[in-house]
């Protein structure tokens, strides 16, 4: 049984017929290629000995609308693969960029925007003079049968060069792979120690970390430099046994043609056309032989983005309009971490009734942050069944769920735009539900106060706002449109004494409206609030239960001090 071809397989599949055209288009300037080879042959061996100019104009005229013909296909070609590009870009944006989202949601990619780098690299191949020069090598064979039939010498002669540059190619290839790995592993591990140290450049300059991370980083980069002078060694060798492979065929193949015409074997025309059609003949395996680091790369970018369509196929869901209720429960899960060997969680079993608040606390480290992510769906390794509203929580389309989701993690990043904007998660903003949000979060009379109000920029990433004011934008954007399910991890981290009252009544409030609330803190005061208590213990539940029941774990002190920036 043949076996089903991949998704990307499939949309190259689709463009089949533009691939048809242009290597049609490319075999009709091949076969045209044919002509200053013929003309030479007319001029050398008719034209000079008639001494006919009109038989010199017949030829230049016919040969001239033929080279028009070519430029026109070549033309063409060009033009379809512009236009292959650009559908093969449109056919792959949306689902790429899909897959890349729930890729890094799930923390199984770091760099996603390599992914997009991996498509136009991919889409520069297929539509660059990486596809031409493998849709022109097999025509070298037409080339060889024509030399073959000027004299079987230069046949001979041309066979033997090109399997000497096949060869080259084939060894460049050999030699390209590992160094090519090194280099793009150490280049990845390069740029990721230098976005960390300036991503937290706030703490590494005051603390005079500077000099210790720079020679860290140093070291890592002269990893990259020899891999890279590795690399370019190799590619210099190449090109230089290429070159001097070339040259070697240019005058060979004269002398070669020389000699049959000293001997009375060819006439001179043949000669100088021989040695010209030979130089076209192996002109494609010259240019996959420069093109050999191009090939190696939209290989290598072809198998991550299979890869990653694989692991993240388009969902074929029916769209479930109905509103959630904000049940939810947890039988037998645990979660895992690559490199960990122990779980993060171990057999959690959680029950969320709509319209109660659970409170998770528990010590540094315990998973509750962890937790709050596994109810969300976005922890990659998980076992055991998380369902909301009694279907599998991977089995929700996301765009459908999401409007019925809140969740304001530890570290809230916000987005170029305006105040309002993030609110509404940048959807189209309903100024009501808006105000709604921001006066529950305590943020209403803060933003009136800006000259801007709610369309006041945030900035990159929130840069111009403090701690506080983008702790409550985004606690606002997690209590937009009154979603039936919210997990605010540590909501309360930054807020002083009016925001922290702002979301305990907002946390009474959304109890009243019926929706299912969770809250991952360690202060008391908003502990007050819950009708249910978790606590956490180094990955499992040490105890739960109503509230009322819980006095004596808060008088023990369980609830302090649970670090609010720990990774879980």
């Amino acid at each position: 049984m043949n076996k089903p071809r991949t998704e990307l397989q499939s949309v190259l599949w689709t463009l089949r017929r533009g691939w048809w055209a242009v290597a049609i288009f490319s075999g009709v300037a091949n076969v045209l290629m044919l002509a200053p080879t013929l003309y030479m042959l007319q001029v050398y061996d008719r034209v000079l000995i008639s001494q006919s100019g009109m038989t010199l104009l017949v030829v230049s005229v016919i040969t001239l609308f033929l080279l028009c013909v070519m430029a026109f296909s070549e033309a063409l070609r060009s033009r379809l693969l512009v236009r292959l590009g650009v559908k093969l870009d449109a056919a792959l944006a949306r689902r790429v960029f899909n897959a890349s989202f729930e890729s890094n949601a799930l923390q199984a990619n770091s760099q996603p925007s390599k992914v997009f780098s991996d498509v136009l690299e991919l889409r520069q191949f297929l539509t660059g003079h990486g596809i031409i020069a493998f849709l022109d090598a097999p025509w070298t064979p037409v080339y060889i049968g024509v030399l073959f039939l000027l004299h079987p010498t230069l046949g001979w002669v041309a066979c033997v060069f090109a399997l000497l540059q096949a060869t080259l190619a084939w060894q460049g290839h050999q030699r390209a792979v590992a160094p090519a790995a090194d280099l793009q592993a150490a280049q990845q591990s390069s740029s990721q120690g230098l976005r960390e140290m300036m991503r937290q450049i706030e703490a590494v300059q005051p603390m005079g970390m500077w000099p210790a991370l720079q020679a860290r980083w140093l070291q890592g980069h002269e990893a990259y430099r020899r891999a890279h002078l590795q690399l370019h060694a190799a590619s210099h060798r190449l090109t230089a046994w290429s070159k001097g492979l070339r040259y070697s065929q240019q005058s060979l193949s004269l002398a070669a043609g020389a000699w049959l015409v000293i001997y009375g074997e060819m006439s001179v025309g043949a000669m100088i056309a021989g040695n010209v059609l030979m130089t076209r003949a192996l002109a494609p395996i010259d240019q996959m032989v420069g093109l050999w680091r191009q090939w190696l790369g939209a290989r290598a970018a072809y198998q991550r983005l299979d890869n990653l369509l694989e692991a993240h196929p388009e969902r074929q869901l029916a769209l479930r309009r109905t509103r959630p209720t904000g049940a939810l429960n947890l039988r037998g899960v645990s979660a895992w971490l690559s490199g960990r060997q122990t779980p993060i969680l171990d057999g959690i079993d959680l029950s969320l009734k709509p319209g109660t608040v659970t409170v998770i606390v528990g010590p540094s480290g315990s998973g509750k942050s962890t937790l709050a992510r596994v109810m969300l769906g976005i922890w990659p390794q998980v076992s055991g069944e998380v369902s909301l509203d009694g279907l599998s929580i991977s089995e929700w389309d996301r765009s459908e769920l999401g409007p019925y989701l809140g969740y304001l993690p530890q570290s809230v990043e916000l987005f170029q735009g305006s105040v309002a904007q993030n609110i509404a998660r940048f959807d189209e903003v309903n100024p009501q539900a808006v105000v709604q949000a921001a006066e529950q979060a305590g943020l209403h009379s803060l933003l009136l106060q800006m000259p801007q109000g709610y369309d006041t920029p945030v900035g990159e990433v929130g840069e111009r706002l403090s701690g506080g004011q983008r702790q409550r934008i985004g606690l606002a954007r997690a209590l937009y449109a009154n979603p039936a399910l919210l997990v605010l991890d540590e909501p309360n981290a930054h807020l002083d004494d009016a925001g922290e009252a702002a979301l305990a009544q907002a946390v009474r409030d959304m109890k009243a409206r019926g929706q299912t609330v969770v809250l991952i803190t360690h202060r008391p005061a908003i502990v007050a609030q819950a009708d249910h208590l978790v606590l956490l213990r180094a990955g499992r539940i040490q105890w739960q239960g109503p509230r009322e029941q819980a006095h004596q774990l808060l008088d023990a002190g369980t609830v302090a001090k649970s670090a609010t920036g720990s990774h879980e």
